[in-house]
């Protein structure tokens, strides 16, 4: 059972670090790639090493002439195969395995199974980068300026309406100056998009190119009539396969022998990849829509008016739409994010000073500020200096 232990440490970790009260910097969607997608895979990379699971990952029978232990390390470390012909046909009678026959005719072969543990891991990495670049390119901006705004404020209406009217402050004097810090954003969340759709295909080509239609044709199979169909999860993760192992006999003539291996490691391989199969088209869509959400951000004002009014109902239409009109698409995005860390009273508070900023006709300023004396950080955070970036992960 040492595995579901370590499972449940991997899931501990993931709840404990995640449900702290932290700075939200990114979109529910960003979140399942490196939340819940790398503990996914983390989770899966645990199971497949876990021998007490499964027993022995490859098993080997041969002639006697070779001891087991020798053929099991040697068909694992090199590869096995198996006879694309001789799938779809009456084990027992017409062959004793799937995909076992003949040697004499196509094969495929199969010596991806040492390397899962280390793709699912690596994958686990891949999925977590462009969250690590947007994090030290926000440099925990807005940890620092929503720092005890965030949740149930305890304390008093005027300290409230102080740290209100700083947030606004500062967001005025920086206007026009955060177009960089949505540049990233943007970006990083791009790279999400591009990793999942290039983690698809480079599964499939580490799959032998079965992997792009994998879930497709077990969703084939099972509407398929029992006696007439193949199972497609046997035909890439076979759990029966040959091995081939050439030695020198007593006379130097070189000696063939075949062995059965049964790769027991396939059973979980196969529901692995399955559910990767969904959870990556379905992360990849949905990735893709937050693209166009984006795009759309980016290019509409109309799309940023919208939002902003379904966030911040109390304001008047107009004033939403002046806003709009009077800041940058790096602004909006800090406004947005800002609207995610903060209560709905606190927000509308805090964006109704800063309409009034506007409204009352001060420069604008496009030169960058510096957040700390403006914002008087000492005396609304006195040991923020303690902390540093944060260490978010």
């Amino acid at each position: 059972m040492a595995v579901f232990g370590l499972v449940s440490a991997v899931a501990g970790f993931v709840k404990v670090r995640y449900l702290h009260d932290k700075a939200i910097i990114d979109n529910m969607v960003f979140r399942c790639h490196y939340r819940i997608t790398s503990a996914i895979l983390f989770a899966c990379c645990i199971i497949v090493t876990a021998n007490n699971l499964i027993g022995d990952p490859i098993s080997c029978i041969n002639d006697g002439a070779v001891p087991g232990h020798v053929i099991n390390t040697y068909c694992w470390i090199t590869y096995t195969f198996t006879l694309p012909g001789q799938h779809g046909r009456k084990m027992g009678t017409e062959v004793a395995h799937s995909g076992l026959g003949n040697d004499n005719q196509e094969r495929t072969y199969h010596s991806y199974y040492q390397w899962v543990p280390f793709m699912l891991f690596f994958q686990g990495l891949l999925f977590y980068v462009p969250h690590w670049i947007w994090k030290n390119w926000e440099e925990g901006r807005m940890r620092m300026i929503t720092e005890g705004m965030r949740g149930v404020s305890t304390a008093s209406p005027a300290e409230r309406k102080s740290r209100h009217d700083r947030l606004a402050q500062y967001l005025f004097d920086s206007v026009n100056t955060h177009n960089t810090y949505s540049f990233g954003y943007f970006l990083c969340e791009a790279l999400n998009f591009v990793n999942v759709v290039g983690n698809i295909f480079f599964v499939d080509k580490f799959l032998g190119g079965a992997f792009l239609t994998y879930g497709s044709d077990v969703l084939k199979f099972s509407n398929m009539n029992q006696e007439n169909r193949s199972d497609p999860m046997i035909e890439i993760f076979p759990r029966v396969t040959k091995c081939t192992f050439h030695k020198y006999g007593s006379s130097g003539s070189i000696q063939k022998h075949d062995a059965l291996c049964v790769l027991a490691l396939n059973i979980l391989n196969e529901k692995i990849y399955i559910f990767l199969w969904f959870w990556f088209i379905a992360l990849a869509v949905a990735s893709g829509l937050a693209i166009i959400y984006s795009a759309a951000i980016v290019m509409m004002p109309t799309t940023r008016e919208a939002v902003l009014k379904r966030r911040f109902r109390k304001a008047n239409p107009s004033d939403v739409c002046n806003l709009i009109r009077r800041v940058q698409i790096g602004d909006f995005l800090m406004i947005h994010l800002l609207g995610q860390n903060l209560t709905v009273t606190s927000y509308g508070e805090m964006l109704h000073t800063f309409i009034n900023m506007l409204e009352e006709g001060r420069p604008i300023s496009g030169d960058t500020p510096s957040a700390p004396s403006t914002l008087e950080m000492a005396p609304m955070y006195p040991a923020i200096e303690k902390y540093g970036k944060e260490t978010e992960t």
